[in-house]
């Protein structure tokens, strides 16, 4: 069985941060500009870069869900923290509190 480790939590915030900056780059930059100023330039090289981004988020999270033994509903809903502004940051907090307690209680 896989523990939770200290390296399974970075990767997961940094990969919720990560994300979560390029996903408001995307919405309250790129996508103003490409529909109120007809500027679609930065939506076409933010928004690939986010969808990149987004697959390494879920990697680290479907990592982190395994290894934290997730219900399939936390797992999911996690998951789709990465698609909404600001809540990927919300949610990042709270589960990186409960893996940090999680791996703190196994490890003694």
């Amino acid at each position: 069985m896989a523990a939770v480790t200290t390296g399974s939590i970075t990767r997961y915030r940094v990969m919720a941060y990560v994300t979560g900056l390029v996903l408001l780059l995307l919405v309250l930059v790129a996508m103003p500009l490409k529909y109120l100023a007809d500027r679609p330039a930065l939506v076409e090289s933010v928004g690939p870069v986010h969808g990149f981004l987004y697959a390494a988020y879920l990697a680290a999270a479907i990592d982190l869900a395994y290894r934290a033994r997730w219900s399939l509903t936390r797992t999911v809903l996690v998951l789709l923290a990465g698609t909404i502004p600001f809540a990927v940051f919300i949610v990042e907090r709270r589960v990186a509190a409960d893996a940090t307690a999680q791996r703190s209680a196994a490890t003694g």
